[in-house]
């Protein structure tokens, strides 16, 4: 009897071509079924809830595949972590019900973009964080981003090849200091109920030249109004972006709990 089978799983994205099979690369989609495979003998899929490019990490992605296994939760999550490389770990897997869909049955993701704006580098975090040699206007930059909150057209903010709507609904939009490893640094959180290609990376870019003084406030807001990439600001190295959580009706337990996993592994937020 088929099973639909969910994983909620990290990975660290420096070796990888990025989340999705690509021919000749090494994916993080490959390496989880190629895992599968050596478990079941199946070569089924997993899909992903969302996509990450090469460089880009994950704290708690989401994948599901429909199954005909009769092993048990613990085991598959136990035999897969056995068998994949450390720089991707399974979390916990779940029995879903049928019709679930990873992707579709989403509410919304949350990514996070980290700083350091430290004096010196660090050698531990390189690439983990974006480096910056200079301290930027956060004050400013938080001004920006609280105009993304609520539901607009991110055309702005899209990358080259993207198709159909580019009308986002984003709920969180925040600068938040925090310590990572004793470091202290600056992590961006966006959420929203799905985000363009390179819409993260591409606020990022542009976000940077306001804390660097050649954008104002009124300038960022007629670039979101124009509707035009070649407006914004140049993509931001992925190196700094985590794909933090994804988030699920409250229906779909423990899911909807499990996924949204906070990463408090990787950073300590500050308090007041």
């Amino acid at each position: 009897m088929s099973r639909t089978l969910a994983l909620c799983f990290e990975y660290l994205g420096t070796a990888f071509c990025g989340s999705q099979w690509q021919p000749g690369g090494r994916s993080v989609q490959t390496e989880l079924e190629t895992a599968w495979q050596r478990l079941t003998s199946e070569t089924g899929r997993w899909i992903f809830a969302g996509r990450t490019d090469v460089g880009v990490h994950a704290l708690a992605q989401v994948a599901h595949i429909v199954s005909d296994t009769s092993r048990s939760l613990d085991t598959i999550a136990k035999a897969i972590n056995a068998i994949t490389p450390p720089d991707i770990s399974v979390h916990e897997a779940w029995e879903m019900p049928t019709g679930f869909h990873s992707r579709f049955s989403a509410r919304q993701r949350t990514y996070r973009y980290v700083l350091d704006s430290a004096p010196a580098p660090s050698a531990t975090l390189s690439g983990r964080v974006l480096r910056l040699d200079h301290q930027l206007d956060w004050a400013a930059m938080q001004a920006a981003l609280d105009t993304l909150i609520g539901t607009h057209d991110f055309a702005a903010f899209a990358g080259a090849g993207h198709e159909g709507s580019t009308t986002r609904t984003c709920m969180l939009a925040q600068l938040r200091p925090a310590e990572w490893l004793g470091r202290p640094v600056t992590v961006l959180h966006l959420q929203a109920n799905a985000f363009l290609k390179h819409m993260v990376r591409n606020i990022v870019g542009t976000l940077l030249m306001v804390g660097d003084g050649k954008l104002s406030l009124e300038a960022w807001q007629a670039i979101i109004a124009s509707r035009d990439r070649r407006n914004a600001g140049p993509t931001a190295p992925p190196q700094g972006l985590y794909l933090e959580s994804i988030g699920y009706d409250p229906a779909l337990q423990p899911l909807a709990t499990s996924s949204r996993w906070d990463g408090t592994t990787y950073f300590r937020t500050y308090q007041g």
